[in-house]
């Protein structure tokens, strides 16, 4: 008697659509490897893709990091230049305050008081007008409360007249540039009469 697992008859028919003969031996596709061999092709265009995009990502930070560096020198440059001529407006506004003056000392000898007089008084005017165009305020306080911000007490003197700690006089003006204080005015400071020192 011949053994089952032997017997021709007992075996099933075979599928040659998914077998192949290579050297002598056969092979079979199993359908697992064929999915198995789509899905590495769709990861292989995956990857492909993903490299593409790293690529072109690594491409737009090295642009923007080389903007980003000329932005920088920009500045930069910006920087020298606006300290360089930042002074430019205010030394035009200087040349005829200055020519005011040259002119003033050239004809001293040939001008009477008067005259000298009248052409300082213009080169005040000039020099009061340059103050405007670059917004400096003079500081005068005189009768203002003393403020300690932007006034320096150089005294301070009895008065039946004036508030106690306002300002009786101005010994030198201050001057204040755009809200910041260039110069604090020097003055004199009222006190009650009798008040000690």
């Amino acid at each position: 008697m011949a053994a089952q697992g032997n017997d021709p008859v007992s075996q099933p028919p075979r599928d040659d659509s998914q077998s192949g003969s290579f050297g002598g031996e056969t092979t079979t596709l199993m359908p697992e490897t064929a999915s198995d061999l789509i899905e590495f092709e769709q990861l292989k265009v995956r990857l492909a893709e993903a490299e593409e995009r790293a690529r072109n990502h690594w491409e737009q930070y090295l642009r923007a990091v080389a903007d980003l560096e000329n932005v920088r020198k920009r500045a930069q440059r910006d920087i020298e230049q606006a300290s360089r001529f930042g002074l430019e407006k205010f030394a035009q506004e200087l040349i005829p305050v200055k020519d005011s003056l040259d002119l003033g000392v050239e004809n001293a000898a040939r001008s009477d008081a008067a005259a000298l007089v009248e052409g300082q008084a213009a080169t005040q005017r000039l020099l009061v007008k340059a103050f405007e165009k670059l917004g400096i305020v003079e500081l005068d306080p005189v009768g203002q409360p003393f403020d300690a911000n932007q006034h320096e007490a150089m005294a301070m003197q009895p008065s039946p007249t004036a508030e106690p700690d306002s300002v009786l006089a101005v010994i030198q003006r201050g001057y204040v540039l755009n809200g910041r204080l260039l110069r604090p005015a020097r003055v004199i400071v009222a006190k009650a009469p009798g008040q000690g020192a």
